[in-house]
């Protein structure tokens, strides 16, 4: 077990609990287990960071739009793959999807990133917590401040509904704004 030895058994069903309650009014039922559990570990990496029960070895980035279906998803994984593990990378929404927006997956296949195993995440407060920056996308959700945390908006169109000859903008925007994020995050090495 990942958290064996940071947290007792009963802490970590505690937030297996909170975090199927997040679900409680989505739409998700496919894969639920296996959803819930990735969550929970996302939300126990935080808390462990928090408590200074686990040492932050890179910086932890939030992106975060209404849905977390479409421009939070796509920022994670353009940052999660120029990063190479430099960073790590979050997204959630406050009123998450039940999927992906299959025309936003689409659009990422066709650069070679695949985002099918992803799943929209209701956003909780310890991961906003954790974070360093907090990227919302121009969709107006509004996240707890923190001191020492980056917050920064990135008002872009919302992809849902458009085809994906419209998304690719979207996309190239997301791209080049991701890698101007990652050079200030984690500058190249002299």
């Amino acid at each position: 077990m990942q958290f064996a030895g940071v947290f007792s058994h009963e802490a970590i069903a505690r937030l297996v609990d909170e975090s199927l309650g997040e679900w409680g009014d989505a739409r998700i039922t496919v894969h639920l287990p296996t959803l819930v559990e990735r969550f929970t570990k996302e939300r126990l990496r935080a808390v462990a960071h928090m408590e200074g029960r686990l040492v932050k070895d890179v910086p932890e980035v939030l992106f975060v739009c209404e849905h977390n279906a479409g421009r939070s998803q796509m920022a994670a994984a353009l940052l999660d793959h120029f990063a190479e593990g430099r960073v790590h990378v979050r997204s959630a929404g406050s009123t998450p999807a039940s999927e992906i927006n299959p025309a936003v997956a689409r659009a990422m296949d066709e650069i070679g990133i695949d985002i099918s195993k992803e799943f929209p995440k209701p956003l909780t407060d310890e991961v906003v917590r954790d974070a360093d920056a907090v990227i919302t996308m121009g969709c107006g959700d509004a996240c707890p401040i923190y001191p020492g945390t980056r917050y920064l908006d990135w008002d872009l169109p919302d992809p849902a509904g458009k085809s994906i000859e419209q998304i690719r903008p979207i996309r190239d925007e997301i791209d080049r704004r991701v890698r101007t994020l990652l050079a200030e995050l984690v500058p190249a090495a002299s």
